[in-house]
């Protein structure tokens, strides 16, 4: 995979939508909602992407990263005061606490702002 990373996420979700568009503004990256993107090719299942973000692309650890560890990769990438905050969410010590914040954030993305209740993740 050359070029920019690629980051998959939730486009019918309004407050993933507008997190994306506010990391666009810092980062470099493309972004394809899973709605449209090419799941088989990516090697990426509906669940998977239904329930948390994911990053690939050559320059990403492992080619791949989901969750919280793509948010901080994503941040780390942005450069400035938020190169710190990724690094600080990425560290190994602190990153059983960036998945706990993730998943809670995830699971109640649709109670956040430009959240509705489309946003709510699938149960299961």
């Amino acid at each position: 995979m050359a070029g920019l990373p690629v980051l998959v996420f939730d486009g019918d979700c309004g407050f993933c939508t507008s997190a994306k568009d506010w990391l666009a503004r810092r980062a470099d990256f493309e972004a394809v909602p899973y709605q449209w993107a090419p799941l088989g090719e990516l090697g990426l299942t509906r669940d998977e992407v239904a329930r948390h973000i994911v990053v690939l692309g050559d320059e990403v650890p492992g080619g791949r990263l989901e969750g919280g560890r793509a948010a901080a990769w994503l941040l780390a990438r942005a450069g400035g005061t938020w190169r710190w905050v990724g690094a600080i969410l990425g560290a190994p010590i602190i990153r059983w606490g960036t998945e706990l914040g993730y998943r809670l954030i995830a699971a109640n993305r649709h109670r956040l702002p430009g959240g509705t209740p489309a946003c709510a993740l699938p149960r299961g």
